[in-house]
């Protein structure tokens, strides 16, 4: 058994968690909103953090910077049609996206969509776990190692998964908190 593998793999399962927590409107303008938006360009799929520069202007404005002028409909068209809800608003050279302030009802269907995401970090989670647990069994199983060894490998497993799933709860309610946090936008 190799713990520092394990982490690693489980740190990479805990980024991807945080990834998709961050795609998730919270009320607030953020730049990675707009992660998961690609679009063709020159026939491949492109993203579009790679074809235009995104920033906020403020807490409620994103704006898009395109690299390459030519694309500008091509990218307005993407936001539109993804699943954001927000409509882009082109003035020729950029792509300003309004946010607007989230009903309690539409705060509620996010908390649901970050719980799931939360819920495929742990299934990952467990399914390294699962792995790591399998290898041991079997280099037990080969005499490779003897019964204690093998057992002991295996709570130290579970400590790190728990370890692990541990911390995406904390995320989980982070991001809650974030989501039903009502912003006063007249104080920003």
């Amino acid at each position: 058994m190799n713990e520092k593998d394990i982490q690693i793999n489980m740190n990479k399962s805990i980024e991807a968690t945080q990834r998709s927590f961050n795609t998730i409107r919270t009320g607030r303008a953020n730049a990675s909103l707009l992660d998961r938006i690609s679009l063709e360009y020159y026939d491949v799929e492109t993203p579009l953090k790679s074809l235009a520069s995104i920033t906020t202007q403020d807490s409620q404005t994103i704006s898009v910077q395109p690299f390459d002028i030519s694309c500008l409909q091509a990218i307005e068209k993407a936001i539109s049609i993804s699943d954001l809800g927000m409509t882009p608003n082109n003035d020729g050279k950029t792509i300003r996206i309004n946010v607007p302030p989230l009903t309690e009802e539409r705060r509620k269907e996010f908390c649901k969509l970050a719980s799931k995401y939360a819920e495929e970090g742990k299934v990952a989670l467990r399914n390294i776990r699962r792995e790591a647990i399998d290898k041991e069994k079997k280099e037990e199983k080969d005499g490779l190692i003897s019964l204690d060894e093998s057992r002991d490998n295996q709570q130290k497993i579970q400590k790190i998964t728990d370890k692990f799933i541990a911390l995406i709860d904390s995320k989980l309610s982070e991001k809650e908190k974030e989501i039903l946090k009502v912003w006063n936008y007249l104080m920003q």
